[in-house]
């Protein structure tokens, strides 16, 4: 009686091992399913359209998708946002880590903190930028975009500019890179800050020479995590950026002595320029918003391929 009580208990779990195993493989084949059918359906779409001379040339305001130039404007308004967004979050997040990994040993504030921080993921993005909106129109931050003029009484900032954008996109991004960050700097074992503080290394030499190099693969998935949510960003854009196609200020906008007027000015995005020239904004051109989505998911594919070969560089190192 108990080989085959053994026996059929041993059945079940095979069974139940295999249902289980085939539910996740379902569900991970479909996840795989959908995103590859995201890709196909705009490169098929969007391929016809897609050419050098579509990512060299500035967008033209037109209804005529033939007539419309390309995305040169609002795909270096993308990099220029991120670069902008993550050199603004990244030293912030990182530093609210480490206090919350290493020195806060559980107390209430970072309870406290984490609470915040929590809440702070879950605000929608249109709120953010309804905030940093209302921030920046403030007189006091006239320096970031520029003073509202030729309005009788009124005393305000413009509040839209690649800079307010960028720092706006800062606040957003900053809960995801700190929740990172703080996994990859709790990952680190133990024994590596007891040697270091063993050997009489100081609490913060061991977390910059230790713990930050020993947990840099998930901060630097941290950091791109943060720069994908802000390339693929809309709400905040549309509002403390603006929707011109094309840079404004000073002109020709790429001379050195003219990038601050275009930091201060405002301009567009990929995710804004296919907004505007989707059946849902001021246009109706699809076949150039599918080839500003393609361009859009090449350079998150992009993003992810450089965290992969990243990460694989430093494992190989390490078994070194």
């Amino acid at each position: 009686m108990s080989k085959l009580s053994n026996t059929s208990a041993l059945n079940r779990r095979k069974i139940t091992d295999l249902f289980g195993q085939s539910i996740s493989w379902l569900f991970s084949s479909i996840t795989i399913a959908v995103c590859f059918a995201i890709i196909i359906y705009l490169v098929i779409k969007g391929k016809n359209k897609l050419s050098l001379d579509f990512l060299l040339t500035q967008p033209a305001a037109t209804m005529d998708q033939h007539k419309s130039g390309g995305i040169s404007t609002p795909l270096i308004g993308s990099i220029i946002l991120t670069f902008i967004g993550i050199i603004v979050a990244f030293p912030w997040s990182l530093s609210t880590s480490i206090y919350l990994s290493e020195y806060s040993e559980r107390n209430p504030v970072a309870g406290f903190f984490r609470v915040c921080i929590d809440i702070l993921a879950g605000v929608p993005t249109i709120v953010i930028a309804i905030f940093g909106l209302a921030i920046f129109s403030n007189p006091q931050f006239g320096f970031l975009s520029s003073m509202v003029e030729g309005v009788a009484g009124a005393r305000k900032a413009f509040g839209r500019s690649f800079l307010v954008c960028g720092l706006t996109m800062a606040v957003m991004v900053l809960p995801f890179i700190i929740k990172t960050c703080e996994e990859a700097l709790k990952a680190v074992p133990a024994s590596y800050r007891e040697g270091s503080l063993a050997m009489g290394a100081s609490k913060w030499h061991t977390i910059t020479k230790i713990i930050i190099p020993s947990a840099s693969n998930g901060i630097i998935t941290g950091v791109v995590l943060g720069m994908g949510r802000i390339i693929g960003d809309t709400a905040i854009v549309w509002l403390t950026l603006g929707g011109t196609l094309r840079m404004t200020g000073h002109q020709p906008w790429w001379l050195p002595q003219n990038w601050w007027s275009a930091l201060t000015n405002t301009g567009s995005t990929l995710t804004s320029y296919i907004f505007y020239t989707s059946p849902a904004g001021e246009v109706d051109m699809p076949q150039v918003a599918f080839a500003g989505s393609l361009v859009l998911i090449i350079l998150i594919i992009i993003l992810n391929l450089v965290v992969e070969f990243i990460g694989k560089s430093k494992s190989i190192q390490k078994e070194q």
